[in-house]
């Protein structure tokens, strides 16, 4: 009977890894109940966002304007695409386990508020933000203000995380999570502003004006919000590559250098246009 051996790696190691040689990074691995449940979640969104697309051509109306059916557009695209990205980078942060899933958890629960109430709003064919003209459309306004505050606060926290410890990953990953949620943060700087410009403006009997006055800073709030979905899908993308580590980090860098430039862009567009 013929004798065969198993064949091994030079080491004799059976993962194949070579001494002095950085292990491959695993292309594969389990994912977290919080992250399949934010994954879905997402996809929800995303659906309703095409749904309303869908709306609005069947419909009709303006695009712009504080009534409009862009505003269940684009939000249930942004915040589903947002969620979908925040879960996944979370898998790369060093931040324990119980942590990522109740911020991811708190943070899908926000997401969905937010859509719901600008969908419900669109849907009774009233402003979503700003809006004091009943009770109800008081309430709806300040849970939405409310809500806005809480993302800004879980963001942070995650934020944070990243620049806490060096994220895992294939090389450069911690590069793109670390730049993408520094933008992240200028994202959520400027919707605070907006909210908080819009609110005071509104309060004081200016309502028309709170609409305007947040204008300029919409572009610089959706080209910030996104770096953290953009940079490290570009990285992830590299480690598919065939390139050197050096090489796919010098791309990260180079990426993170042209979408700082397109946020500073947007930040000066803004200033100026104020």
């Amino acid at each position: 009977m013929e004798n065969r051996t198993t064949a091994t790696a030079p080491t004799g190691r059976a993962d194949g890894n070579v001494p002095g040689r950085p292990a491959p990074f695993r292309r594969r691995r389990e994912v977290r109940p919080a992250e399949g449940f934010c994954y879905a979640t997402g996809a929800v969104l995303i659906a309703s966002g095409l749904v309303h697309f869908v709306v609005l051509l069947v419909d009709g109306g303006s695009w712009a304007g504080p009534v409009s059916w862009r505003k269940p557009v684009t939000f249930g695209l942004s915040f589903g695409l947002t969620l979908i990205a925040v879960a996944w980078v979370s898998s790369y942060l060093r931040i324990g386990v119980r942590a990522p899933t109740m911020l991811l958890g708190l943070f899908a629960a926000d997401c969905v508020l937010e859509v719901a109430g600008i969908t419900v709003q669109a849907w009774r064919h009233v402003p979503s933000h700003f809006n004091m003209a009943t009770p109800f459309d008081t309430g709806m306004s300040m849970t939405l203000a409310v809500g806005g505050g809480g993302l800004v606060a879980i963001l942070s926290t995650l934020s944070a995380a990243a620049f806490r410890r060096r994220p895992g990953g294939p090389p450069g990953m911690a590069l793109a999570l670390r730049a993408g949620c520094g933008i992240l943060l200028v994202g959520l700087l400027s919707g605070a502003a907006m909210i908080a410009r819009g609110v005071y403006l509104t309060r004081t009997g200016h309502q028309l004006a709170g609409y305007a006055s947040t204008a300029s800073l919409k572009p610089l709030h959706g080209v910030s919000l996104h770096a953290v979905l953009v940079l490290p899908v570009l990285a992830r993308l590299l480690a598919m590559t065939s390139w050197s580590p050096h090489t796919r980090v010098s791309v990260v860098r180079a990426a993170v250098g042209c979408y700082a430039a397109a946020v500073a862009a947007a930040l000066v567009w803004a200033v100026a246009a104020y």
